[in-house]
């Protein structure tokens, strides 16, 4: 599971020989297939020769306020993303989560990222502990 690339909606791949340069904030030089242009960024918009083009990135790690009526009812599972080793435990089986509150840290990649709850509900189960070893895609809590 990566995260994806929008632009003006539309999900794009990045050019393959495509490099990015930084040449002051907010400004960078772009090279791809020997012809450079300049990119402003301003917020979420980009600027290339007189163009605006709006991107966001799409993350399935990130955790969506909207997430659709199928997340309202019925069992949620919260799988980790990548694998990585369980660095923190924010919640108890038995417990009730809010929708969106922590309830495992997974670390991958020397970063850190909190496994949130879809939805509010009772965490039913939690089938892991800290310093545990996971898989991609692992169930490591379920919310009913």
């Amino acid at each position: 599971m990566t995260r994806r690339i929008l632009i003006n909606g539309q999900p794009v791949d990045p050019h393959p020989s495509a490099t990015l340069i930084e040449t002051e904030p907010g400004v960078y030089s772009v090279l791809v297939d020997g012809v450079s242009r300049e990119a402003r960024l301003l917020g979420n918009d980009i600027f290339i020769d007189g163009h605006r083009f709006t991107f966001e990135f799409d993350d399935p790690r990130q955790w969506k306020r909207n997430a659709g009526a199928a997340a309202a009812h019925g069992r949620a599972t919260i799988a980790a993303p990548m694998p990585g080793k369980v660095v923190r435990i924010l919640a108890a089986a038995g417990d009730e989560v809010a929708a969106g509150q922590g309830i495992v840290v997974v670390e991958a990649m020397k970063m850190q990222n909190e496994l949130k709850a879809p939805r509010a509900g009772r965490l039913a189960s939690l089938d892991c502990k800290e310093n545990d070893s996971v898989l991609a895609g692992a169930i490591l809590a379920v919310i009913e």
